[in-house]
């Protein structure tokens, strides 16, 4: 079973990793009112009839305060309007990132707080104080059609067989580049593979001076980036059984790929990256490529509309085999404590299915860095990405981000998120592995096998308590 060490301790790495991902919103920027867009509010037609709410029904939600301020602004009169309709008395509070883990463990130790809490990392360790939504999840997929498996796979465990959340969304994490300087070395659309990016980027730092940037520090950026290089390679940390396959060929490739990327086209400077210094040198140009969700791009063209143009947005890259896969950012995952009963759970269940029935206001108000988990709740998201209503230029440059539909994956991938992949993902086993290599320090091989002694260490923890497969 689960005990409080193992909690404790992922709740340090959340907690920690959430700190750091705060630090990648963009300084907040006064902001454009959004377009003047009248998107419908769709009510939910449920296949049951729901009792009207009592008298006192309350529902209480807890969640970020989104890197695009206008998304705020637009969700909290949502809820509330909802519940003015429904006889709930709804109640929105916004928190830092590196808040949501400690709040939502004080909140189920002490049997009371919130009924709803917003996650952006998949919450597996928190499974034993939350409820099973499994129900919510069916119901939700008859509602609306298939789920992105991105947002399934970030909500459901397969050791227990149930959803221990529910995703209503997720963010891309596209490449952004600088397009003089690709254009300069014969790239005008940016790299499409990681060849490309060898040859591209070396020759940008040769002629130009200037680096890429893919990040090997304790960080969110180069904790994606890294595993998108070994996804693409065909490594993985695990398969979908749960099984620890991290000491593949494939992975040697990969870290003997990213050793020569490091001494050819980049510079010491990653290995002590804040996740906010990839956006700081690309903006600067200081960077001619690197890998992130468009929040900074949105604020550029708040800042600067000129320098917003020059910045490319491309697909995943292709590695050696044509594999072609990319995480998202950050993810949409909504859980209700186990404390939460009655008409406050229903309340809570029903508005979930109210926000994704409406998704295309979410996506429309974080100005397109939300996309849905369910396709069918935005027809518009492909004219909006055509034209963006909010002012790129081209007006498609964003189209590129419908690509990541086919590509995105999760942390964990093939695999679920399970409590382990947190663990590894947390103690950042991955980017340092790629750092000692790329430095030097240790051969790829040596670097490969500590990694795995390592990830070996903690998946067999968490076998143990019944949360991870492959025994």
């Amino acid at each position: 079973m689960i005990t409080k060490k193992h909690v404790s301790l992922l709740l340090s790495l959340l907690i920690l990793g959430s700190l750091i991902l705060a630090a990648c919103a963009p300084a907040e920027q006064p902001t454009a009112p959004p377009p003047e867009v009248v998107i419908e509010t769709v009510e939910v037609q449920v296949p049951v009839e729901i009792e009207p709410y009592p008298e006192g029904t309350e529902l209480k939600i807890l969640q970020w305060s989104h890197f695009v301020p206008q998304y705020d602004v637009w969700f909290d009169p949502f809820a509330k309007d909802w519940g003015k309709a429904n006889n709930v008395a709804v109640t929105v509070d916004h928190i830092a990132l590196g808040e949501l883990p400690a709040s939502l463990t004080a909140a189920i130790d002490a049997g009371a707080g919130p009924s709803l809490v917003e996650m952006v990392f998949a919450p597996p360790q928190f499974i034993e104080g939350l409820q099973d939504l499994t129900d919510l999840n069916l119901q939700a997929q008859e509602l609306f059609g298939e789920q992105a498996e991105t947002s399934k796979m970030s909500s459901y465990l397969p050791a227990t067989g149930t959803y221990y959340g529910f995703s209503p969304g997720w963010v891309p994490d596209p490449a952004n580049y600088d397009r003089t300087m690709w254009t300069t070395v014969g790239y005008p659309t940016g790299p499409s593979s990681y060849a490309d990016l060898l040859d591209g980027g070396k020759k940008i730092k040769d002629q130009l001076g200037v680096p890429l940037g893919l990040g090997m520090s304790p960080e969110l950026d180069s904790r994606l980036a890294m595993r998108n290089v070994i996804w693409s390679f065909g490594g993985s940390v695990q398969d979908e059984n749960e099984c620890v396959v991290i000491n593949s060929p494939e992975t040697l490739e990969a870290v003997q790929y990213v050793s020569e990327l490091y001494n050819s086209a980049m510079t010491e400077e990653v290995f002590a990256w804040t996740p906010a210094s990839n956006n700081q040198g690309l903006i600067a140009g200081e960077l001619s490529y690197i890998l992130n969700s468009i929040s900074a791009y949105r604020s550029l063209q708040d800042i600067d509309a000129e320098a917003a143009d020059n910045i490319g947005f491309g697909p995943a890259l292709t590695g050696p085999r044509g594999d072609q896969y990319a995480s998202a950012h950050v993810w949409s995952v909504y859980v209700i404590p186990k404390y939460v009963k009655g008409p406050e759970l229903e309340a809570a269940k029903n508005f979930l299915l109210h926000l994704t029935a409406n998704y295309n206001q979410a996506v429309f108000n974080a100005k397109l860095y939300n996309f849905p988990a369910f396709k069918s709740t935005v027809p518009e998201l492909d004219g909006w990405l055509t034209q963006d209503p909010f002012g790129s230029r081209p007006a498609d440059k964003l189209l590129v981000l419908n690509s990541a539909w086919d590509t995105v994956t999760w942390l964990g991938f093939p695999g679920p998120a399970n409590p382990a992949i947190g663990e590894v993902f947390g103690t950042n086993i991955i980017v340092t592995m790629m750092a000692e290599a790329a430095r030097g320090e240790k051969t790829p091989e040596q670097a490969i096998a500590d990694a795995e002694t390592q990830i070996n260490a903690i998946f067999a923890k968490w076998r143990d308590a019944g949360l991870v497969g492959c025994k």
